[in-house]
């Protein structure tokens, strides 16, 4: 991210060391059921490293509002205030449940980008979502069923359905979208939590994942979408209510559940940058590990050129 301030390299680094503290943090207590513990301990440890950060960061993507659980919440200042004004989304831990149980594919990630770029899903805590990659920019639709998506996909990259993977989070909402993946001929490769690192995964061309499916968290996909933008990818929304009373809040406060949003209103600036660490290994990164010369962490710097960084 070009800025006379900071110079990039020094703020991509700086950032991978604020996940991989949260990552630290997380990993104490993977598999001992406390996610809300671990939860804790990772905001405390990403709040604590993004204060020596030379940025005048807003958080505007926050995470635990839909399930009151710890975090950096919305408003909340970061860095030292002396640097370049950034909105800052965070997300100490994707997938806190995997932490708990010593489940793949939990991570920490956060995103910046100038001041105004990241949609503000207000009360609006799930959308309906789609991501793919470079080979899908331009034909998926999120109006449309899965079957037809993966056609779509399929003509366009000259792959039988039979050999597209469809990554869903195994939500008992998405039971009919799994049955009807499988009745097509795809794959469906069915994860317990974490939409962040599928959605990414699908611009990744090693990582065997070609679309990702389902409805999840909006500030999930927020970042999701940062990082798609980053890598050439796609990323589309639709804004999902799971009550009649937060669907009429949110259309009280503007918010239309029938608008497509395209990563382009996700993040309304090409200049992002994204840093996500693994906690637990999974489809995007390898977990912390811990070696007789101390722990190791995997890193991944999305700023436009994809680039896998590990740091000890």
């Amino acid at each position: 991210m070009p800025t006379p301030a900071v110079p990039e390299d020094t703020l991509a680094t700086s950032l991978v060391r604020v996940t991989e503290a949260a990552a630290l943090a997380a990993a104490t207590w993977i598999g001992r059921g406390e996610k809300n513990s671990a939860d804790a301990a990772a905001v405390a440890a990403m709040r604590d490293a993004l204060a020596d950060i030379a940025i005048d960061g807003v958080v505007v993507i926050g995470e635990g509002e839909k399930d009151e659980a710890p975090m950096l919440s919305r408003g909340e200042r970061v860095g030292t205030g002396l640097g370049p004004a950034f909105d800052v989304a965070v997300d100490p831990i994707d997938g806190t449940s995997l932490v708990a149980s010593g489940l793949p594919g939990a991570l920490s990630v956060i995103a910046l980008a100038p001041s105004g770029s990241f949609f503000d899903p207000g009360p609006c805590f799930y959308m309906k979502k789609i991501a793919v990659g470079p080979a899908g920019v331009g034909i998926i639709d999120v109006r449309l069923s899965a079957t037809d998506n993966l056609q779509r996909l399929s003509d366009a990259t000259g792959r039988p359905v039979s050999e597209l993977t469809v990554a869903v989070v195994e939500r008992p909402r998405h039971h009919a979208l799994i049955d009807e993946i499988r009745a097509v001929g795809a794959r469906a490769h069915v994860v317990p939590e974490g939409d962040i690192a599928t959605a990414i995964a699908c611009a990744l061309p090693d990582s065997g994942i070609d679309l990702a499916i389902g409805i999840g968290g909006t500030p999930e996909g927020v970042i999701a979408a940062a990082a798609l933008q980053g890598l050439g990818g796609e990323m589309q929304g639709m804004l999902h209510a799971t009550s009649a009373a937060m669907r009429a809040d949110a259309e009280a406060r503007g918010y239309d559940f029938g608008v497509v949003l395209t990563h382009h209103h996700l993040v309304r600036n090409q200049d992002c940058l994204v840093v996500t660490t693994g906690i637990t290994t999974g489809d995007l990164l390898r977990g912390v590990r811990v070696t007789p010369d101390g722990p190791t962490t995997h890193s991944l710097i999305v700023d436009g050129t994809r680039r896998l960084v590990t740091f000890a």
